[in-house]
């Protein structure tokens, strides 16, 4: 208690992380510990926010001058329409995860792709040059997806559901194979034969939906264990349970390597935390509170 009060004064500054739902996450103790070891005087607060109280909630931030903010699902790929800028990467993947406010202007940008790439990265992954399939086309997704191409990674096949997301899967694709040098082609998640296809001669499988978090705990978006393959990648951007039931099933196929959204998570993290202190974050010392491994 004695820490917490003589950390916060009347000069902390407020950033926050809205989604629902959020009790799982561990970006306040990420950030909290990164304030205190730097010596910032911020807070980081999660808000269970939803679409129906979106516009609200960045009207009352606006209005309370609250530094800024993350995004999580559902939020992501709608909160675009109620600030004043989007950086051009969160134009490109039409989803915002960071919102930084500079003197009453809003700004969204995105920084899963970048977080994803540099935790792949991290864990001696490297998939430039090879063929990665995604599950996903939704805010994180879509982020990782176009990181992945711009970063140089040479086919990607993704799957989704013909929900409402669909829509933008496409979008993706086009943007994918018109904006870069790399190629993209989306599947419909039902169709399994095409799943097992693109999976087998892909150099990594990556889960960028909810499947595997609450409340799909215990599912996974691939059918059995037969999609997977002792050689093969498999990564998923769920950290809370740390090991969903998709990483649990590759670990006891055997593949390379199963690696869950922790990484990302931190990344992601650390690069929203230099927009709004200009510092940057003490990755070691977090990794160790965190217990992050790569």
């Amino acid at each position: 208690m004695a820490e917490i009060t003589e950390r916060i004064t009347g000069h902390t500054e407020l950033i926050g992380l809205i989604a629902y739902p959020i009790r799982h996450s561990k970006s306040p103790t990420m950030h909290n510990e990164a304030f205190m070891k730097l010596g910032l005087d911020y807070a980081y607060l999660c808000f269970e926010v939803d679409n129906s109280t979106l516009e609200q909630t960045v009207k009352g931030f606006r209005a309370m001058k609250v530094r800024g903010w993350n995004v999580s699902m559902p939020n992501k790929t709608v909160i675009g329409q109620y600030l004043d800028k989007l950086t051009p990467a969160a134009e490109l993947c039409g989803a915002v995860n960071t919102v930084v406010n500079d003197n009453g202007v809003l700004t969204g940008t995105i920084t899963d792709g970048t977080g994803m790439m540099r935790a792949l990265k991290e864990s001696g992954v490297d998939p430039i040059g090879k063929k990665m399939t995604i599950a996903g086309a939704g805010g994180a997704a879509t982020a990782i997806e176009i990181q992945a191409a711009l970063d140089g990674v040479a086919e990607i096949s993704i799957f989704n559901r013909k929900d409402e997301f669909w829509a933008r899967a496409e979008q993706n694709v086009k943007n994918i194979n018109e904006k870069t040098n790399y190629k993209a082609t989306l599947y419909d998640l039902a169709d399994h034969e095409a799943l097992r296809r693109e999976i087998a001669d892909s150099y990594i499988f990556m889960n960028a939906t909810g499947v595997g978090m609450k409340p799909l705990e215990g599912q996974m978006v691939i059918p059995d264990e037969t999609y997977l393959r002792p050689d093969l990648i498999v990564a998923d951007t769920v950290y809370m349970p740390r090991e969903t039931k998709l990483l649990e099933t590759a670990r006891k196929v055997g593949c390379a390597k199963a690696i869950n959204g922790e990484g990302m998570m931190l990344f992601q993290g650390a690069a929203a935390f230099k927009l709004w202190t200009g510092q940057d974050m003490p990755i070691d010392h977090i990794k160790d509170v965190l217990d992050i491994q790569f």
